[in-house]
């Protein structure tokens, strides 16, 4: 691991430390976390409860703490930030409104990623889900 770039990498998920909500139970899943100009483009894909493969669309973390129109989705902003060298915070808003948060933290030694995220999904369900990502 590069001490500058703790995110960096492939994630694996560790469903047997995660928390999941129980309309969100990926059985597998592999993030890929690549540092980019503005802060960094993560892909995500996995396999969900039903056995389906999911690829999530790539997510760009823009990190200069300003509002970013979220991409399909209309009328949402994030804000994301580094709030230390381990840790970036995402908050999005609709109509002034939060409406999600994250947190993402790489551990000090550098071989675990939790991300702890609360929002609402497709169907207009709130979800809380902690998952653990071990770094390959």
């Amino acid at each position: 691991m590069d001490r500058e770039d703790p995110f960096g990498g492939i994630w694996k998920l560790n469903p047997e430390n995660s928390r999941f909500d129980p309309n969100h139970c990926p059985s597998r899943g592999t993030m890929y976390w690549e540092r980019t100009s503005e802060g960094y483009l993560m892909r995500a894909e996995g396999t969900n409860s039903d056995g389906q493969v999911v690829q999530e669309k790539p997510q760009r973390f823009i990190l200069d703490g300003k509002d970013h129109p979220v991409p399909d989705v209309a009328g949402v902003t994030a804000v994301m930030l580094r709030s230390t060298p381990n840790t970036i915070q995402v908050e999005a808003r609709k109509s002034g409104r939060v409406v999600g948060k994250a947190s993402y933290v790489v551990s000090g030694d550098g071989t675990t990623l939790t991300a702890a995220v609360s929002s609402e999904d497709a169907q207009h369900r709130p979800f809380q889900t902690v998952l653990v990502w071990d770094r390959q």
